[in-house]
């Protein structure tokens, strides 16, 4: 806290132009972020099928065991739940796999977004000579808040 306050002590003295950035807000609310968005809900989509897929053809099989478990014969009833506990596993690898590459491409994805972030932020503080940028504030008035600013250089590149 102190840090900061002799920031803004120099920054009064020195005339120094200071912004903020919402970059929360930008990740959420740019074109680019939609963008990231339905890439990665297109290119998942297929295995999230296969999955839910998996899953109704799991519970299918369970309640199958449930509601006639009682009619089997023992022989049936152990393949049955041979293929039930089978089936789980292979469901639950799947599950943890599919997560793992979605979380891996999200973070690839969302690394890039950084980038374009961050250099569309720099271009608005050289041409606007602004000597410091931060990222967010607890407040921010319109003057220094340049989350807007940035969002609509965003949606130019984006077009």
């Amino acid at each position: 806290m102190v840090g900061f306050l002799a920031v803004l002590n120099v920054a009064a003295a020195a005339d120094v132009k200071i912004g903020v950035v919402d970059v929360a807000k930008l990740l959420e609310e740019s074109p680019q972020a939609e963008g990231l968005r339905k890439r990665l809900d297109s290119e998942f989509q297929r295995r999230s099928q296969e999955l839910l897929s998996q899953q109704k053809q799991l519970k299918n099989l369970t309640d199958k065991l449930t509601r006639d478990g009682a009619v089997m014969s023992s022989s049936e009833q152990t393949r049955l739940e041979q293929d039930i506990r089978t089936r789980r596993r292979q469901l639950k690898a799947s599950s943890d796999e599919f997560r793992e590459d979605l979380n891996l491409r999200r973070n690839e994805e969302s690394q890039k977004l950084r980038l374009q972030l961050t250099e569309v932020i720099h271009q608005l503080g050289k041409d606007e000579n602004i000597d410091l940028i931060l990222d967010n504030a607890v407040y921010a008035s319109g003057r220094v808040n340049l989350t807007e600013k940035v969002l609509a250089r965003l949606r130019a590149q984006a077009k």
